[in-house]
Formats: structure tokens, sequence, C-alpha cells
């Protein structure tokens, strides 16, 4: 059982901290599933859109190499206008956000149109997807930036996909051209549900924005070349880190990928704020719950503790009740017998003197019968703070012995010492001038008998004891005198009377 109200306390602290420290774990492993999930709600999300992006522009490219196909052989070439749109333009091209498909010559006049039998007068010699091929003979599937179409029936932002056309010897005959309006994009990335700030982005691997969500026009078109961000996504063809968009400064957590082999970034990116949203909340409750019980326990432990303290308290009252005299206040014969005991084990060891100064008041029966048993309480009471006011150290201790008898114990004292402190208690008793006209001095009077192991040797307490006895019976021959170190030949002739207890020498007359 805890038996120091400091441990009680210290021990519930622990306990709050074990309890706190489990629900910081907890909560901890709860944030990082909180991340997991929303990571893998937002690879999913980006395998998804990068699948059907992927789908359509590889249909939307078959559809341009089959033109391209087709306008190899003179025959479809030669066909009547209507039979030749059907076999060069396929139902992809008409389908919805796709805009149109056109076939254009060397000088980029328009020369087939899938919207039109009879091609529209327009030159798009200036266009980027045109240069590009005109300029790059092995350039392949090419993506343009956005732009605003020049065609009176298309409206909207688009962008192109448009592949070469080559003579026979390799040389540049134009370029098969289809445009896709980019609210394809908007739509397809409207349907995704990324929280509430939450953003997703297309952009050509130059860094030219396609499309972003939220949606803003203001968006669509500048260059993130440069940024923090796209030189990540630069370096791989996929991966996720935390960043901060330099569109709007939220903090986010980005999943990118290079959609196939198109010139294509498609990125997916959580606010940690809507990450950890539902987290905080949780957090919130369970940090409340756990401070609520952390302060329960503290407050319950200290209120033991201070239960603890009265108790002990009371306990050491208690004891020290046990060990003390009720009247005069010293210790009791109970307690001197065991600090005697202690302090002769520790003068045997250390081979330091021990004194003992047996007291006993003179004449204390005859004080008794003329003034009253509480005048003689008041006496005792008043020679016993003469005793305790005379031995000042930590180690030395007063008792009353029995009756009228007290006994004092001044540990590492020699005989000169412990007289000097008997002659001290002597005097202040006779000065207290407590009148005493049975005694032949007129005032209560004590007589001391000294003892010191350094006077001779000793074979146990009882025989230190018993020789103090013996001083005190030759000084109460005399009354309110000293007595020990004359006594030391009476006292050499008590040889096995250590262990046999002398006749109490206390005043009964």
């Amino acid at each position: 059982m805890i038996r120091r109200p400091n441990s009680v306390i210290g021990v519930s602290v622990i306990v709050a901290c074990a309890i706190l420290g489990i629900a910081v774990w907890v909560l901890l492993q709860m944030r990082h599933d909180a991340l997991e999930r929303a990571q893998e709600s937002a690879l999913n999300v980006a395998l998804l859109v990068e699948r059907d992006i992927g789908r359509n522009l590889e249909v939307y490219d078959l559809s341009l190499q089959a033109v391209i196909e087709g306008l190899k052989h003179p025959e479809v070439i030669n066909l009547p206008p209507d039979l030749r749109q059907m076999v060069l333009f396929d139902h992809s091209a008409t389908a919805q956000d796709m805009g149109y498909l056109l076939v254009l010559d060397e000088a980029g006049n328009v020369v087939i149109d899938s919207k039109s039998e009879s091609p529209r007068n327009a030159n798009l010699a200036d266009r980027d997807y045109f240069k590009v091929h005109r300029d790059s003979p092995d350039i392949g599937l090419y993506i343009s930036r956005p732009f605003e179409p020049r065609m009176d029936d298309v409206t909207g932002a688009s962008i192109a996909l448009s592949r070469r056309l080559s003579h026979p010897d390799g040389s540049f005959a134009g370029a098969v051209v289809g445009t896709m309006r980019l609210n394809y994009f908007r739509k397809l990335f409207a349907g995704m549900n990324l929280g509430a700030n939450g953003s997703m982005a297309l952009m050509l691997a130059d860094g030219t924005m396609l499309m972003r969500m939220p949606y803003d026009s203001k968006a669509v078109g500048p260059n993130l070349m440069g940024t923090a961000n796209y030189a990540r996504f630069a370096q791989t063809s996929s991966g996720d880190f935390f960043g901060t968009s330099a569109i709007d400064g939220v903090k986010r957590w980005y999943a990118f990928r290079h959609i196939g082999n198109y010139p294509l970034i498609l990125d997916v990116a959580l606010a940690t704020r809507d990450v950890y949203a539902e987290w905080n909340h949780r957090a919130w409750i369970i940090g409340s719950l756990v401070a609520a019980v952390d302060f329960v326990i503290i407050m319950l432990a200290a209120l033991f503790a201070q239960q603890l303290r009265h108790r002990l308290t009371i306990e050491a009252e208690l004891r020290s009740l046990a060990r003390t005299d009720g009247l005069t206040g010293l210790s009791n014969r109970r307690a001197f017998d065991e600090i005697a005991q202690t302090e002769w084990q520790r003068a045997q060891r250390s081979k330091l003197p021990l004194s003992l100064l047996m007291i006993d008041v003179d004449h204390f029966k005859g004080f008794n019968d003329l003034y009253g048993h509480l005048a003689g309480d008041d006496a005792l009471t008043a020679i016993a703070q003469c005793i305790g006011q005379a031995i000042r150290r930590p180690g030395d201790s007063a008792a009353r012995y029995g009756g009228e008898e007290f006994v004092v114990l001044l540990p590492n004292t020699d005989w000169a010492g412990a007289a000097q402190v008997a002659e001290h208690i002597r005097t202040a008793v006779q000065a207290l001038n407590r009148s005493h006209v049975a005694s032949t001095h007129q005032v209560v009077t004590v007589s001391v008998g000294v003892t010191c192991t350094t006077e001779r040797r000793f074979a146990t307490l009882r025989a230190l004891i018993n020789a103090a006895d013996v001083a005190l019976y030759e000084a109460k021959a005399g009354r309110n005198q000293v007595s020990g170190r004359t006594a030391a030949a009476k006292i050499t002739e008590i040889t096995t009377a250590s262990d046999t207890p002398t006749p109490n020498t206390s005043e009964n007359c």
C-alpha cells in the first residue's frame, strides 16, 4: 500500500500521462489512417480520370490516323463528297464536345471538313499545331495549347489534336487536325468529389494549363513552368507530395500522373484542411474526454493524498503520544528503552562515549503530602522543562523513567560533559524556587547520578543503567547534588547485577 502522499500524486500523474500517451498514439494513428484513406481516394480518382481521358484521346487519335490512311488512296479522294465524308470520318468525330476534323494542305488551307461536304474557307497556317508539323517531321501526335475556334459553328475554348501529312517523298503535305472542347474536361472534373478545397488540373507537358477544378477561366492557358509543383510533376511519370498551390496558395496533398504517352499531366490535390477535417473534430472530442479523465484522476489522487496526509499526521501524533509521557511531554519509559538500545549499539560500534543521567526529585512524597498531587504534577512538569532546556543537541534525549524519576541519555559525551549537564539541570531546578518546607533546602531540588562508558567497561546497557542508579543513590545521600565518579569503586563491585535490577532508589519519604 502506498504510504506517501507525493507517491500517490506521482502515480496518478504517471497513469494520466499513460492515458494521454495512448490517446495521442490513437489520434496519430487515426490521422495517418485519414490521410491514407484520402490518398487512396485521390489515387482512384486520378486513375479513373486518366483512363477516361486516355481512352478518348486514343479514339480521337485513331480517327486522325484513319483519315491519314484514307488520304493515301487516290480513289478515296476522287469519291463523291458525301461518300468521301463517310469513308474518312467515323462517328467519333461527331461525339459531344468533339469539334471538327479538318484536313489542311501545305499552305494551311482547309481542304476537307468533317462538318461540311464543302470545306469552309479558312487558313490555319498561324496555328501552333500547323507550324509544329511543318517544322518537325517526326513530332507524331501533337496536342495544342488552348485557343478560341474561328469557326462560326464552334464555340468555347478548345485544343487540337493533329498529325502530319506527308507526300510520298516525305515532304510536308499538310496536317490532319481534330478539335476537342475544353468543356469535356470541365464536365469530367466536375463529377469528382475532392472536398471543399480540393483541386484537379490537366496541363500540357510544357506546363500550359488546360483545365482546373474549381473552374476559373483565368486559370486556363497560363504556364506553370518555374513553379515548385510543376518541377515535381516534370521529374517522374507519377508520384505524390505535399505542396502549396501557386494559383490559390492552399496547402494540398498532390497525386500526379502523366497520361499514357500523351504530353499531358494530370494532378489530383486534396486540401490538408479537408483531409483532416473529420479527424480534427474527433480529435477535439477525444482530447477533451482524455483531458477530463486525466483531470479527474489527478484531482481524485490529490484528494486521496490530502486524506492520506491527514491520516499519516494522525498516525504520527498517535505514535508520538504512545512514546510521550502525557504529563511532562518527555519520552516515556518505552520510548527511552528503544532510544537507549539504539544509542548503546551505536556507541559499541563507534567506540564513542555514552553518558547517562539518572535524576530523582528530592523528598517528593513529602511534597505531595504537603501540597497535593496537582502541585506535584506542576512541579514534575517544571522539572521536565528544566531538563529539556539543558539538553540541546539533536542526539540527546530525556525521558520520564517512572514516578518522580527522570533519565537523560547523552551520546558522544564524556563524564565531564555529562556532569556539566547534570549540574546545569540541578541548578535550574533549584532556581525555580518552588517552595518545599519539608526539604532541608526549603525548595524543590533534584539529585543526579552520572555514569559514562569512559569510566569503566560495561558489558550491557542494563549495566550502564544500573551504574547510573548507583550514582543516583550516592547523590541522594546528601540531596541536591550530582554524583557519579566517587561511586566508581562501588560500581565495580556490581558484576552480574548488570542483568539483575537494583532496588529502586526513588525518594519515597
